[in-house]
């Protein structure tokens, strides 16, 4: 199978690097699957579980929240705005995901950021309901 060059990238520290088969997104407009040679294309991410497909019988899967991916010919790079190893997320890390948001959407005056910030607060809490259930089965 063809491979491509992605990245993960978070704020503190690059998450994944290297060849893959394929990345599956949660964009904003929909979860969306990369292969190679993908049509160029920039999109906003929201909260959930990007999986890396790294050989046809392997993968491994990484929270983020926010940020964009970019996909061209030749590669495709997530710039989380958060991104966690999947290991490393429980509920836990989840409400204060919640609670952080929901004190910046109290604090903020500005009616974009409010927007911004709601959208973000559905997204997480869809998100923990999806990724309870996963747990529980």
């Amino acid at each position: 199978m063809a491979t491509f060059k992605f990245e993960l990238v978070s704020p503190e520290r690059i998450l994944f690097s290297g060849d893959v088969i394929s990345v599956i997104v949660p964009s904003v407009e929909g979860e969306m699957t990369v292969l190679a040679g993908h049509a160029p294309l920039v999109a906003t991410l929201k909260a959930g579980i990007v999986f890396v497909q790294t050989t046809d019988q392997n993968g491994k899967e990484f929270f983020v929240n926010g940020g964009l991916v970019e996909v061209n010919q030749a590669s495709t790079t997530i710039l989380a705005e958060q991104g966690r190893f999947i290991e490393d997320v429980d509920t836990a890390v989840l409400d204060a995901e919640i609670l952080t948001a929901e004190t910046r959407l109290a604090g903020s005056h500005n009616d974009d950021e409010k927007k911004r910030l709601h959208d973000t607060l559905v997204q997480l809490r869809e998100f923990k309901h999806v990724f309870e259930q996963r747990k529980a089965a």
